[in-house]
C-alpha cells in the first residue's frame, strides 16, 4: 500500500474513531470527502480490508460505509456501469429496482392504514400486503446468489470486507422480511392499533435499511467486482445463478439461457488428478477425507450397484454389516418373506417409475427411518440403489429453534 493510500487509511481511521465518539455523519463528511477524494470503489475495498486486519470491527466500517454515501451520492449516481442485459450484474440490479418499487408500494398501504380505523376498510390492501410479503420471501433467492456466488468471486480476487459488510446487512433485512410475514399471518390475533404500530415499524425499517443497501451494492460493491472478476467468472457466475433459480419478479427476458461463446461447462480433470484428490463437479476431496466424510455422516449409507450386488457401505451402528456382506447380492441380505418387496422396489427404481422408497419401523424402542434412493447418472441412466438409516427418534423431538449464536461450548 503506498504512502498515499497509508495516509488516507490513517485519515478514516480517526474519522471511524470520532464517529465512534458520537459525532454525526454531517460533521466528519467535510474532512472523509477530502480523503476519499479520487479514490476507486475498489480501493476504498482495500482500506477497508486493511482497517479490518488492524482490528477496526466490521459495525464500525458499516458506518463508515454510510457515511461515504452521504458524501459522494451524487457523484456516485452519476456512474455508468455499463453491463449487458442478462450479465449477472444486470439482474441483480434490476431486483433492485423491483424490491424498491415493492417498497412503495407497501409504505403507500401503511399510509393508508395508519388513517384507518378499522382493518375491514382496508381488505384490499390486506390482500395487496399478502403478495407483497410473499415477494419479499421469495427475493430470498437474490441475497443467496450474492452470497453463494458473487461474494466468493470477490473474495477468490483478495476483496472480502465489502462482502461481509453486505452480508451481515442481508441478515438485518432477513429479520425485517420474517417480521413483516409474521406480522401478516398473525394480524387476525392483534388489535388493529396494535398492527398498524407494528407494520408501521417494520415498513420504516426496511424503508430505511434496503435503498441504502442497494445503494452500496450498486455503486460500490457492483463497481469493484466488474474491475476484478474475470469474463470466464462471470459465465460461471451466470450458469450458477441459473443452478439457484430466480425470483418469482425476475424480468424473465433477463433470465433466458444466455447463448454466448465459452459457456460451456469446462471439462474436468482426470478422477486423480491434483496430488491424488479425487475431482468432482463440485470440488475435489482425497480418498481419506472422502472416507472421513462418510463415516462422519449421522445415517448409515449402503450403495446396491446395478446388478444388485452390494458394493459399499459407511458404517453398521443401526442394522449389523459384516464386511462379508460386499459382493453379495442384496436378496441375499434380506428375510426370504420380504425379498419379493426387495425386487419390486429395486425394479422401479430399474424402470424408472419410481426414485425413493421409504419406511420406518421401531426398533429397541428408536425409532428407524429407511429410505431407498435410485442412483442415476447425469443422463438418468440408472447405476444402482443407495439405503439411507437413520434413528430420527430425537430429531423427532425437536421444537422452536435454536441457532448457531446459541450454540455452547
Amino acid at each position: 500500500m503506498n504512502a498515499l493510500t497509508e495516509e488516507k487509511k490513517r485519515t478514516l481511521k480517526e474519522l471511524i474513531k470520532q464517529l465512534h465518539a458520537g459525532a454525526s455523519p454531517q460533521e466528519v463528511k467535510e474532512r472523509f470527502k477530502q480523503a476519499l477524494e479520487g479514490i476507486s470503489p475498489l480501493e476504498i475495498a482495500k482500506i477497508e480490508q486493511e482497517l479490518t486486519r488492524e482490528g477496526v470491527p466490521r459495525e464500525e466500517l458499516q458506518r463508515l460505509c454510510d457515511v461515504h454515501l452521504a458524501v459522494f451520492r451524487e457523484q456516485l449516481d452519476k456512474q455508468k456501469l455499463g453491463v449487458p442485459s442478462g450479465h449477472p450484474i444486470n439482474i441483480l440490479m434490476e431486483e433492485h429496482k423491483i424490491m424498491l418499487q415493492l417498497l412503495e408500494k407497501l409504505s403507500t398501504i401503511v399510509a393508508k392504514a395508519q388513517q384507518a380505523s378499522d382493518i375491514s376498510y382496508i381488505s384490499d390492501e390486506m390482500r395487496h400486503l399478502e403478495h407483497i410479503a410473499e415477494d419479499f420471501r421469495d427475493s430470498e433467492k437474490h441475497y443467496l446468489r450474492e452470497e453463494n456466488m458473487l461474494f466468493p468471486a470477490l473474495e477468490k480476487h483478495g476483496i472480502t470486507e465489502p462482502p461481509a459488510i453486505m452480508w451481515t446487512e442481508h441478515n438485518q433485512i432477513r429479520e425485517k422480511k420474517k417480521q413483516l410475514q409474521k406480522l401478516i399471518e398473525t394480524h387476525g390475533t392483534t388489535g388493529f392499533g396494535d398492527f398498524k404500530a407494528q407494520l408501521g415499524e417494520t415498513a420504516k425499517s426496511l424503508n430505511s435499511l434496503l435503498p441504502s443497501h442497494f445503494f452500496k451494492e450498486n455503486n460500490i460493491l457492483f463497481p469493484t467486482a466488474l474491475r476484478v472478476v474475470t469474463d470466464e467468472e462471470w459465465r460461471e457466475i451466470r450458469r450458477e445463478f441459473d443452478e439457484v433459480g430466480y425470483c418469482c419478479f425476475t424480468p424473465e427476458h433477463l433470465t433466458a439461457k444466455l447463448e454466448v461463446k465459452g459457456t460451456e461447462k469446462p471439462k474436468l480433470e482426470a478422477p486423480f488428478a491434483s496430488e491424488g484428490r479425487l475431482q468432482f463437479e463440485t470440488g475435489t476431496i482425497s480418498k481419506d477425507e472422502a472416507e472421513a466424510i462418510l463415516k462422519t455422516l449421522p445415517v448409515d449409507i449402503t450403495f446396491v450397484d446395478k446388478e444388485d450386488t452390494v458394493r459399499y457401505f459407511n458404517k453398521s451402528e443401526i442394522f449389523l454389516r459384516p464386511k462379508a456382506v460386499l459382493g453379495r447380492k442384496v436378496q441375499q441380505c434380506h428375510p426370504q418373506k420380504s425379498v419379493h418387496m426387495v425386487n419390486r422396489v429395486l425394479d422401479s427404481f430399474k424402470s424408472g417409475k419410481k426414485d425413493v422408497a421409504e419406511f420406518w419401523i421401531p426398533v429397541k424402542g428408536r425409532v428407524i427411518h429407511i429410505r431407498y434412493f435410485a442412483v442415476r447418472d447425469k443422463d438418468g441412466k440408472y447405476l444402482g440403489t443407495m439405503e439411507v438409516t437413520q434413528d430420527i427418534t430425537d430429531i423427532k423431538k425437536i421444537e422452536g429453534e435454536k441457532r448457531l449464536l446459541d450454540w455452547k461450548d
